[in-house]
């Protein structure tokens, strides 16, 4: 049973936009903290942004911080990115994760449902 699924990735030009978009079961979404992150060929999956279950709290990796806004919306059981200025290092298959605690946190570790990833090309 799918619990998590990822849409709205493509291909931009550098220095465009692009938002992607995570709709949950309540089951992973409900009291549960949400995250984005992120996998380029070669490279070990690492931490993009996160979110509590209020919104109170976001966490950024620096390398997207003040490009990317993670945002939810708890009535839709969706969370989203945001991605501006994008740069070709940004290239990469970016997954949707949840996570057993309220509060955002940038371990991968501490989530435990993953969606399938939806793939995100930028072009110099």
């Amino acid at each position: 049973q799918v619990q998590l699924v990822e849409s709205g990735g493509g291909l931009v030009q550098a220095g465009g936009s692009l938002r992607l978009s995570c709709a949950a079961s309540e089951r992973t979404f409900s009291n549960r903290a949400m995250g984005w992150f992120r996998q380029a060929p070669g490279k070990d999956r690492e931490f993009v942004a996160s979110i509590a279950w209020s919104s109170a709290y976001t966490y950024y990796a620096d390398s997207v911080k003040d490009r990317f806004t993670i945002s939810r919306d708890n009535a839709k059981n969706t969370v989203y990115l945001q991605m501006n200025s994008l740069k070709p290092e940004d290239t990469a298959v970016y997954y949707c994760a949840s996570a057993g605690k309220i509060w955002g946190t940038r371990t991968a570790g501490d989530y435990d449902y993953w969606g399938q990833g939806t793939q995100v090309t930028v072009s110099s």
